[in-house]
């Protein structure tokens, strides 16, 4: 149930003695932006000159999956590069589904986007060679026929959102205000039922998480910049926060969701009792690491002529294929043919974090597995950022602009977060003085004034459900049986939360669940609604990608909207 349908149904029946209508503060702003990963902080940079920014995150300002980002950012730097060569390998690894205006627009645009990050203070590693100048240096990863990663050491992530972290709490213009969980976007005309002005999104309601009390915060304009949804699966590389919070906002708000079902699973996590997220980048196998399994043995070549460097929707199935042949409960990453030096100095970060496991990569291969990592699909926008909805821009993992179509690309997702997020605020200033907030405040927020333990417990339990249903039924490879049976089963889980949003004080934990439930559920039906296999998507029933060649009838984006599901 939505935050306005609760509040304008207690309002008409009067208020029972269990609820409570709270004295909410009303804040005001320009741009609201919701998370503050790296789309977030470039698109406050480069608005905060036009107004007050406004960042609003759920936990504290370093908590993204930005940060934990290893491998790099993409991006023709080269001589032997070129950005056609970029725009196909894209193209290819998107399995026939990108959107070649969006690959070509961001794709283009990545050395000046590159060059945006290094005045900001974006620090990348030289490549020394003697007699020669310091040139930046690439590697290369999966899916890229050329060096065209840049990076820093093994933490390319933490670098760049420390280094802009560091600029935004400098900007006098612009606000975070951490401990913040949005919880919906507010809608001109259900703040204002007398606004006669086309439907447009005027800010959001958030949890104050420090005062346990709700606020509304109303502005010109909303950026969601909320990441991805990982931790609707069980097992995830991603950062804990990782809920598709911003999806399922925009979809309640009526925005269109599209490919939902192209989670792509990361090829190589750490497979460690005492690990559940560690990523072992991709770099490795850019720089010569092999794939081998229980018994030693290289298996990657005869699944894709790339071999290891395969993309990683096809490295992912082969190694559950290598898993459920075998028995074994892992392959192996097996950088033993490179220098111990060499690995130690390239990949500091993994090297101490296996240390800290037992494992020692320049003397033994590293345990590996699959792991939910990037969702390709998201709010449906333009390479802009802009939504169905006006007034509402989603950035980064939270939007579906195309570019990576039915399977990312390695190291293009920090790409197009920097990229949308200069895109964004070209689009925001060309329409900046057109955009208003509403003209009254919001309605006060009503909830229940008492809390259940007992309840709280089994919101945890239903947290895990989904998580362990979506990994079981929804994962690397999917049938309509397994499908259909997620399905069923989470219709009723939403109905469930649906009761503890309504009789429950508002809390963040059921937030969360409110939102994995939503984007779960709709992950489901976006896959049994794609009766074919294609990039990440893989289906027992449907093995075979549908219209190969056929140009009349290409490969169709899949479309959700709230109210035709």
């Amino acid at each position: 149930m939505q935050v306005r349908g609760l509040c304008e149904d207690l309002f008409a029946k009067g208020l029972p003695e269990r609820y409570k209508e709270r004295i909410m503060a009303t804040r005001h702003t320009d741009l609201l932006i919701i998370g503050s990963g790296l789309a977030g902080l470039a698109l406050a940079l480069k608005m905060s000159a036009r107004g007050r920014v406004t960042l609003l995150t759920k936990e504290k300002a370093p908590d993204t999956n930005t940060a934990m980002a290893q491998g790099g950012i993409a991006a023709v730097m080269s001589e032997e590069d070129s950005f056609e060569a970029h725009i196909q390998d894209t193209l290819i690894a998107g399995a026939g589904l990108c959107q070649q205006n969006s690959v070509r627009q961001i794709i283009e645009q990545a050395p000046e986007r590159i060059q945006d990050l290094m005045n900001w203070g974006v620090q990348f590693d030289l490549r020394r060679e003697a007699g020669s100048p310091s040139t930046i240096d690439l590697t290369r990863e999966g899916g890229h026929r050329f060096r065209r990663i840049l990076h820093f050491e093994d933490s390319t992530g933490a670098e760049i959102h420390r280094t802009l972290l560091n600029r935004v709490r400098q900007d006098p213009n612009i606000e975070i205000m951490e401990d913040h969980f949005a919880i919906d976007l507010l809608i001109n005309k259900q703040v204002d039922p007398m606004d006669m002005s086309p439907t447009r999104c005027v800010g959001a309601y958030a949890l104050n998480k420090k005062t346990g009390e709700v606020e509304a915060w109303v502005a010109k304009a909303t950026a969601l910049a909320t990441g991805g949804a990982g931790k609707v699966y069980l097992y995830t590389s991603n950062w804990s926060g990782a809920t598709g919070d911003g999806i399922a906002m925009a979809y309640r708000a009526g925005a269109r969701v599209a490919d939902l079902e192209f989670m792509q699973f990361h090829p190589t996590c750490l497979y460690h009792r005492e690990s559940r997220n560690f990523l072992v980048s991709e770099a490795l196998r850019g720089e010569g690491g092999e794939l081998i399994d229980h018994e030693g043995v290289a298996f990657m070549k005869k699944h894709h002529p790339m071999g290891s460097l395969a993309p990683r929707d096809i490295v992912a199935r082969s190694i559950d294929a290598e898993l459920k042949r075998s028995g074994a409960p892992c392959v192996y990453l097996d950088m033993r043919s490179l220098r111990a030096e060499y690995l130690r100095t390239r990949f500091p970060a993994i090297h101490a974090k296996c240390l800290e496991y037992g494992i020692d990569m320049t003397l033994q291969p590293i345990p590996v597995v699959p792991a939910a990592h990037y969702l390709c699909g998201g709010v449906l926008t333009a390479p802009n950022g802009r939504t169905d909805i006006p007034g509402l821009w989603a950035l980064g993992e939270t939007a579906c602009t195309g570019l990576h179509g039915a399977n990312r690309l390695a190291s293009n997702s920090l790409l197009e977060a920097i990229s949308m997020a200069h895109d964004a605020s070209m689009d925001l200033t060309a329409q900046w003085n057109q955009l208003t907030p509403p003209r009254v405040d919001p309605k006060p927020w009503v909830s229940p004034a008492q809390s259940d333990a007992d309840e709280m417990i089994v919101i945890h339990h239903m947290w895990d459900e989904i998580r362990r249903l979506m990994w079981n039924y929804v994962g690397i490879v999917r049938s309509d049986k397994r499908l259909h049976r997620a399905r069923h089963r989470l219709k009723n889980i939403l109905s469930e939360v649906k009761e503890y949003y309504s009789n429950l004080p508002i809390h963040s934990d059921i937030l969360e669940l409110r939102n994995i439930a939503i984007v779960a559920d709709l992950t489901v039906e976006c896959a049994l609604r794609r009766q074919e296999s294609r990039g990440i998507h893989y289906s027992l029933d449907y093995p075979f990608p549908t219209a190969e060649g056929d140009h009349a009838n290409p490969p169709q984006d899949t479309i959700l909207v709230r109210g035709l599901v």
